[in-house]
């Protein structure tokens, strides 16, 4: 005997309730509120990558550091609809070539218990990695010979809000007026960032970029208070009482930067 087909009204029924079922599942993604963590859209993420950065901050100590400018990177997929951004912030240390394991180890011991931070040795060098809540990671890696780079990320978040007006402006800093002069190079209107230290107040980083290298920056080593922090030919970093300035011409463009530490 042969088999039956669907009767024309079950069939119906299976295509209007898929039709409805699609509905109902647009409806949802447009209009109601998250309902997990990671699609807490950008403005919520961005002070907890901030405070993220602020630890990070504390923890490298009394190195040769800077903030980079937040990175705000479009086009990842919050849901199949909807397009997203991840926020990223950097940290650049400087060490001597062979201490970037040490270094990260001891940033690992020395960041929030909660974290769970620890340092691996991988097939690319060593690598921290660290869980700063609110599915914030955090992951350092050497970039180069005596440079490790320490990153908070957002993960792809909805974009509510354009992340560069949540961050304040600050005033000029001298000791990186003080290290342009000593160079003798002009210099671009300076770039700024900051993020919330762990007891309160902010870290800072003010850079400029000085025309291109190489460049002598034996101008620099009048101005340090003390040894200083890095001295190579192409690296050169001291501190200004709580400021530390760090001079790079490794690259095609001299950068000079003068952070303030929590």
């Amino acid at each position: 005997m042969p088999i039956r087909g669907w009767p024309r009204w079950l069939l119906a029924a299976t295509v209007l309730w898929a039709v409805l079922l699609g509905a109902l599942t647009w409806w949802s993604v447009r209009h109601d509120p998250p309902t997990v963590r990671e699609q807490r859209p950008l403005d919520q993420a961005g002070p907890v990558v901030d405070r993220a950065l602020g630890q990070l901050v504390a923890a490298t100590g009394d190195g040769a550091w800077e903030m980079g400018a937040p990175r705000l990177d479009r086009g990842c997929r919050v849901t199949p609809m909807d397009d997203g951004a991840t926020l990223a912030r950097d940290l650049d240390v400087v060490v001597a070539d062979g201490g970037e394991r040490a270094l990260l180890e001891g940033i690992a011991g020395r960041l929030p218990a909660d974290w769970r931070a620890g340092v691996r040795v991988t097939s690319d060098g060593p690598r921290l990695r660290a869980d700063a809540g609110e599915f914030v990671a955090v992951e350092g890696r050497v970039v180069t010979a005596g440079r490790v780079r320490l990153t908070a990320d957002s993960g792809c978040r909805p974009v509510d809000v354009d992340y560069v007006t949540l961050l304040p402006g600050y005033p000029a800093e001298p000791a990186l007026d003080d290290a342009m002069r000593a160079l003798g190079r002009p210099a671009d209107t300076p770039g700024q960032v900051v993020a919330p230290c762990p007891g309160g107040g902010a870290a800072r980083t003010a850079w400029v970029t000085a025309g291109p290298a190489p460049v002598s920056l034996a101008g620099l080593k009048p101005l340090a208070a003390g040894a200083a922090v890095i001295d190579t030919p192409e690296v050169y970093a001291y501190r200004r009482g709580a400021v530390v300035v760090l001079a790079d011409a490794a690259g095609e463009q001299v950068r000079v930067s003068a952070s303030t530490g929590c």
